[in-house]
């Protein structure tokens, strides 16, 4: 069998100069960010709640309007490129799935997905078929979420605080799943948390926001020298709190 063609875009994911607002807020939420993240990378997204972390994910995952070539993503414009969605999986905010309805009724409703893959993420999910939806937990019913993206042979995966649902073993399963996808298929992951044990050893880059700037951005050689990620993350929340407060 040949090896797989190498792809044709640089980045999976360049930003250039974004800047970004929401109708009637008097700031933008983002100003002027720029960063290129390569393919494979696993990138942490870090910062206080506020600074912009969701908006960047959902820009980046084509949810909100921005000219072609400020969000590329695979190197085609993220917005404007509807076919992304068959490559970009992003996830994030409420599942509100709810009805009586099984799990495995909703996976015979999805077509076309590799059987294998389809276990394997059921079983690193610990995700049972039988589940009805209206009666599980927010931590099972977040678990299902994750399973209709990660069944799918992505790209990019984009996590937003998502995690924090899933008990320790769930999280620990899924993250070295990321990490194999990653190294093996050459995935690329952006995860926001607030829980950040054991992840130094787990990211390839990190990225921090402070209120309408990118406050860092490089690997984690680069951005955490000593390897102290969450020491390094509470003092820089502390210098945004207390620069917010003198405003």
């Amino acid at each position: 069998m040949s090896p797989a063609p190498e792809p044709s875009y640089v980045h999976a994911i360049d930003v250039r100069s974004l800047s970004f607002s929401y109708a009637g807020t008097p700031a933008p939420v983002l100003r002027d960010l720029s960063f290129a993240l390569p393919r494979a990378a696993r990138c942490l997204l870090l910062g206080a709640n506020g600074v912009g972390k969701s908006t960047l994910l959902r820009l980046v995952a084509g949810r909100h309007m921005i000219a072609p070539e400020v969000v590329r993503v695979l190197g085609r414009p993220a917005f404007h490129d509807t076919a992304l969605a068959g490559e970009v999986g992003f996830l994030g905010g409420e599942f509100p799935f709810s009805q009586d309805i099984s799990v495995a009724e909703i996976l015979r409703h999805r077509p076309g997905i590799d059987p294998a893959r389809r276990q394997r993420a059921l079983d690193i999910l610990d995700v049972d078929p039988t589940w009805r939806m209206h009666r599980v937990s927010d931590g099972q019913r977040r678990r299902v979420q994750i399973l209709l993206e990660l069944e799918r042979s992505l790209s990019v995966v984009l996590l937003d605080e998502v995690t924090a649902d899933l008990d320790v073993l769930a999280r620990a399963d899924l993250l070295r799943f990321l990490r194999e996808e990653s190294d093996g298929r050459g995935l690329t992951v952006v995860y926001a948390s607030h829980v950040l044990d054991g992840l130094e050893a787990w990211a390839t880059h990190v990225m921090f926001l402070s209120p309408g700037r990118l406050r860092a951005f490089g690997t984690v050689a680069e951005v955490l020298p000593g390897g102290r990620l969450l020491a390094t993350c509470e003092t820089w929340m502390a210098e945004d709190r207390r620069a917010r407060r003198a405003w």
